[in-house]
Formats: C-alpha cells, sequence, structure tokens
C-alpha cells in the first residue's frame, strides 16, 4: 500500500464518520470503521515500500 493510499483511506474514514455524526445512520458507522480496518491491514501487511527480504 502506497502513502497515497493510505492518506486517502484515513480521509475517506474520517469523511465517512462525520457523515455518521451528521446523519446518526449506523450503517456510515460500520462502513467507517470497517475501511479503516482495511487500511490499517493493507498497511501493516504491505511490503515495505517495494523492499525485498533477501
Amino acid at each position: 500500500m502506497g502513502v497515497l493510499a493510505f492518506f486517502a483511506g484515513l480521509l475517506l474514514t474520517v469523511m465517512g464518520l462525520g457523515r455518521w455524526r451528521e446523519t446518526g445512520s449506523p450503517y456510515w458507522l460500520i462502513g467507517s470503521l470497517v475501511l479503516l480496518l482495511l487500511v490499517l491491514i493493507g498497511a501493516l501487511t504491505s511490503s515495505g515500500g517495494g523492499k525485498k527480504a533477501g
């Protein structure tokens, strides 16, 4: 996962949480939290910017 994708995912998460605060709909909260989990999992399991293990 690139740096740009990471920050784009965080931005979408914050925007979704803001929409949840406006509407009070639990679907926005659930969707935002799922997106945050996907972004964090993608960041933790990425290859570290293309570094090779060997």
